[in-house]
């Protein structure tokens, strides 16, 4: 076995899920690193306008990513279940089905995507000094759609067979490409947003050809180009997949929601709770980083037939995501003035926004860690439906429906959103518990 591999279906547990975890969790961190530089170029260089067009983009940009991420997520699953099996040809043949998953994937949402942005930043109401910049921003991005699905399959890949590093890496090489080229491109030739799009397009190029060709060069799957696309492994990956994607769109669309509503309440709290929204996202990256481990561990070890060590998989993932998500609540609740500080140092949106971190970084990161290494867990499984209509439970039925019926039918104003906010994932939480303890999980796989 090469020696990048870790046999997930090994070795103790909690400390299996810790080291194959810690990889993803810095590259989480390094992704959103040169997210906020990409802003920070185009904010210095470019002015407020730009900033606005970038910001109002990216929410289009992350539906595109749904897409790459949850199809990777069927394949990373299937992967995983034919490496604990250790039915390598099957394995190689799903591989080849992903990849023609993506190439054909890529293809639709690229087209999608020329024909629906322009469009779609009307509905979003961008302001029209920002457009220009929108529209350039997004008529580059698009044509990059297939790099994101052809490095979010490699990658996916990767870490089904049992390499978190080797993703690190190739993100790395990717922060390192969009630094440069922003400062270069914004900043030296003052090509303002299409200049940080091209940056963004040719990092995400260069991570893909270095991650296709070490996936080429090691070996790691016996590709047959001769074998035909498997229709059962395309269904199995879109089985997962799509459940994976909607499961982010709708994430996505339940913040843009709350958002709205907060800010109907004026500046500050517009401002001070989208500092909130970016501090509870990095407070759940440690949860997140879990919960892909979750991921591929279940896979793996339900792909071997080891139930025992399938369930010990989800009471692991569940007892970490819960204590790092403690150690981020403490943290956040003793030093919420501080971090609030950082981003911004108006008196009043410093008071808006410890108050946010007091209700919304609380209660709901303890239960999100839950849920999330539940979902994570079932997803694993190949059972992405259950995860898919718990996050459901989650964005819509209590983020949405609660946020509106707290603060405008009630008339708790933007406290009662952060009362919703903070409640969301306590139901889905109580859900996946239920899920677990039924055991009707031990009867899910892919293969």
């Amino acid at each position: 076995m090469n020696t990048k591999i870790r046999d997930l279906t090994s070795g103790h547990v909690t400390r299996t899920l810790l080291r194959f975890a810690g990889p993803m969790f810095l590259a989480n961190l390094l992704q959103s690193f040169y997210s906020l530089v990409d802003m920070a170029v185009v904010g210095r260089f470019v002015g407020s306008g730009g900033l606005a067009a970038v910001s109002s983009a990216s929410m289009l940009v992350f539906l595109i990513t749904s897409a790459c991420t949850g199809l990777a997520q069927g394949g990373a699953v299937l992967v995983a279940q034919y490496e604990g099996a250790r039915q390598k040809k099957q394995q190689a043949e799903a591989v080849l089905t992903l990849f023609v998953l993506a190439a054909v994937f890529a293809a639709a949402v690229t087209a999608a995507g020329f024909l629906l942005y322009h469009p779609a930043l009307l509905l979003m109401r961008v302001p029209q000094d920002a457009m220009a910049d929108a529209d350039g921003y997004m008529s580059v991005v698009c044509g990059g759609t297939a790099f994101v699905f052809g490095y979010n399959a490699v990658c996916a890949i990767l870490r089904g067979l049992g390499d978190s590093k080797r993703p690190l890496y190739f993100v790395l090489a990717a922060a390192i490409v969009n630094v440069a080229l922003d400062l270069l491109l914004v900043g030296g030739f003052h090509k303002g947003t299409w200049g940080a799009a091209v940056a963004t397009v040719s990092s995400q190029g260069v991570s893909f050809f270095i991650a296709a060709a070490y996936l080429w060069r090691s070996r790691l799957v016996a590709i047959r180009w001769k074998w035909k696309v498997s229709k059962e492994k395309a269904a199995a990956i879109l089985r997962v997949g799509v459940p994976s994607a909607g499961q982010m769109a709708v994430l996505n669309f339940s913040y843009m929601a709350a958002t709205g509503m907060l800010n109907v309440y004026g500046v500050a709290v517009a401002a001070a709770s989208g500092i909130g929204l970016k501090v509870n996202t990095f407070a759940a990256m440690p949860v997140w980083a879990v919960g892909q481990a979750v991921s591929a561990m279940a896979g793996q070890t339900m792909g071997a037939g080891r139930l025992a060590r399938t369930e010990s998989v989800a009471r692991a993932g569940v007892k970490v995501s819960v204590t790092a998500s403690l150690v981020m609540i403490v943290f956040f609740q003793l030093f919420a003035a501080r971090v609030i500080l950082l981003f911004n140092d108006d008196p009043q949106v410093v008071s808006e926004g410890i108050l946010y971190l007091r209700i919304c970084c609380s209660l709901n990161c303890a239960a999100y860690a839950v849920m999330y290494a539940l979902n994570s867990f079932a997803t694993g499984l190949g059972d992405a439906a259950f995860a898919f209509w718990n996050s459901m439970l989650d964005c819509v039925l209590i983020r949405i429906f609660g946020s509106w019926l707290l603060g405008m039918v009630l008339g708790y104003g933007f406290v009662g959103i952060y009362l919703a906010e903070m409640f969301a994932p306590v139901l889905p939480a109580l859900a996946g518990v239920i899920y677990f303890k039924r055991g009707k999980w031990k009867t899910r796989r892919l293969i």
